[in-house]
């Protein structure tokens, strides 16, 4: 760990005694490191590590793959609904939902119109070049994540480019797959379990409840989409670099990154509803942009928590090497 940066701190009034009760707290995990060690290769990790380019690098490829990935899901989504008992025009209208879901609701009428223009066009099924090109224009914005991770400080092994963006093909495969799945079971539960439980709350108690009014249903909601949130970064953190294997699935930095999301997706959507006025500035663009910031922004949550798990992983590393 860095001497000369801890002399530093401990010359501050206030910060020496924050020092001292940082280097107190011990992990045997670590062969005994403090909390201290721990945060200051995670900050040095963040600076050193440029940061903030790359979360814009990220942000612009995910915004340019969000629309083949788009592209490629409703392509799927006639194929799977014989397969469910469930209606076509209820299942689009539903699944429309659960994409707008993610994102901030002032987003919600330019997202639609985009969706509904894509369903739109006509399509040659799962042959078509449509549908192969946007897989892998998918796939470069999955690129561009792994990308992104392989550039922090802290990581030493890195993958050629064919290996990587097979990974990059794959992930961005199972991510599809795990985003239709959940889909699925959305509408389900929002279509059939919900309107049971309406139905039986009014047949027996005689009340007139709607599914927003259902405390349950948005506890459950709430835990759904936190799984989901949480599956998907583990999945990009797993896979994500040559080192990813060596750290556990189920890590620090996904559940920090799933907490910060959750977090800033609501602050973001009260800062969007309550303090800015984009709409009512940019018009039409007003979408659009905020659409942008929020993919910025998660891309940060996206890289902050994987600096935390390789900032584990290189400790682990420099421990057992000594």
């Amino acid at each position: 760990m860095s001497v000369e940066i801890e002399r530093r701190l401990r010359k501050i009034p206030v910060i020496n005694g924050l020092v001292r009760l940082l280097k107190s707290v011990r992990f045997s995990a670590l062969e005994g490191l403090s909390l201290y060690d721990i945060i200051e290769m995670y900050i040095i990790g963040i600076i050193q590590g440029t940061l903030s380019a790359r979360a814009s690098s990220i942000a612009f490829s995910l915004f340019l793959a969000l629309f083949p990935l788009l592209i490629f899901l409703i392509t799927l989504v006639p194929f799977i609904i014989p397969y469910l008992s469930i209606g076509n025009e209820n299942f689009d209208t539903q699944f429309l939902l659960f994409l707008e879901s993610f994102l901030p609701s002032a987003t919600s009428d330019y997202f639609g119109d985009i969706y509904q223009q894509i369903k739109g066009q006509k399509r040659g099924g799962l042959l078509s070049s449509t549908f192969v090109l946007s897989i892998f224009l998918m796939a470069n914005g999955v690129n561009a994540i792994f990308g992104g991770f392989e550039t922090s400080y802290h990581i030493e092994l890195t993958r050629n480019f064919f290996k990587s963006y097979a990974y990059a093909l794959m992930v961005g495969l199972i991510l599809s797959i795990l985003l239709i799945v959940g889909a699925v079971a959305y509408v389900y539960v929002d279509l059939y379990i919900l309107e049971y439980l309406s139905v039986w709350a009014a047949k027996t108690r005689g009340y007139d409840l709607t599914q927003n009014h259902i405390l349950g249903a948005k506890v459950g909601k709430f835990v759904f989409f936190t799984v989901l949130s949480y599956f998907t970064t583990a999945t990009l953190y797993y896979f994500g670099t040559a080192e990813g294997k060596n750290a556990k699935f189920f890590s620090y930095g996904a559940l920090m990154t799933t907490l910060l999301f959750l977090l800033t997706s609501y602050l973001f959507g009260v800062y969007i509803e309550k303090i800015a006025r984009y709409n009512e500035l940019y018009g039409a663009l007003g979408g659009l942009l905020i659409l942008m910031i929020y993919i910025w922004i998660n891309s940060i949550i996206l890289l902050l928590g994987f600096e935390l798990n390789a900032t584990l992983n290189y400790l682990h590393k420099s421990l057992g090497r000594k």
